[in-house]
């Protein structure tokens, strides 16, 4: 009986979290096109391009909308750890609620992407102020576009960038090696593994300069292969074969700076 009753909330924990990750990422990407038509409907950017002439209520907006795009993106490959996390939740003595848990490692899951959306916010007004930013919040200089393309394709080789993405392809691994227990040490792990993730992909994230901050198919293109990095079988050389990509991206975009 105690078997049969540990397995029904089990299922219940798992179909707990998949339909609240289910509900957010679906908002998260209701709000991102809710946005996008927005813009195309008024014809300008969601923010004002002259950094002095932006007010701390849209600054705030801004913010919103990173911390809604991060969300939208990189939840769903977040998927696997976190019904991993439920299922080890519930069956740890003093763990009863193990959907509450993962909800807690969600919560600082997305905090650390949501510190990452202060610093993206800071980038785009320094970029704005340099008049590298075009309307649709794309790099306007071939030279600045091409920098960051081979920087990210670099990076794709770098021994950080393969370490964090281990952590992210190893559920199993991070929760026998970070496990804390209680509400609080759900949010710590969640915390930790959202340091991997960035550490995985924030120059990545950069690259929404490169296509424009709002331009979804971009965006999606973006979150489909973070998802395939982490899920894939063969995620690790299919990271540094995006690596050559993009450094030869970047190579041609500097070969028309220049001609």
């Amino acid at each position: 009986m105690e078997s049969s009753a540990l397995e029904a909330a089990l299922r219940r924990d798992r179909l707990l979290v998949l339909g609240g990750l289910g509900v957010v990422i679906a908002l998260a990407w209701s709000y991102l096109l809710l946005e996008a038509a927005s813009m195309a409907r008024m014809g300008a950017m969601l923010m004002p391009m002259e950094p002095e002439v932006r007010t701390p209520a849209e600054t705030a907006l801004l913010l919103v909308m990173w911390m809604v795009m991060m969300a939208a993106m990189m939840l769903p490959g977040a998927a696997p750890m976190l019904l991993l996390h439920a299922t080890l939740s519930r069956r740890r003595r003093g763990q009863g609620q193990g959907a509450a848990a993962t909800g807690i490692f969600a919560l600082g899951y997305l905090t650390t992407w949501a510190l990452f959306s202060v610093l993206a916010v800071a980038l785009q007004s320094m970029l704005e102020r340099a008049a590298l930013l075009s309307p649709a919040m794309a790099m306007s200089s071939l030279v600045a576009a091409a920098t960051v393309l081979i920087a990210a394709g670099l990076y794709q080789w770098t021994p950080l960038k393969e370490a964090c993405l281990h952590h992210c392809r190893s559920p199993l691994e991070f929760v026998l090696t970070h496990w804390r227990e209680g509400a609080s040490g759900a949010f710590l792990m969640g915390l930790r593994h959202g340091l991997y993730c960035v550490g995985c992909c924030w120059v990545l994230m950069l690259l929404l300069f490169v296509g424009g901050v709002m331009n979804l198919v971009w965006v999606a293109g973006l979150a489909l292969w973070v998802l395939i990095e982490k899920l894939a079988p063969a995620g690790r050389w299919l990271s540094r074969g995006l690596g050559f990509v993009l450094m030869a991206w970047g190579a041609a975009t500097l070969w028309l700076a220049f001609t």
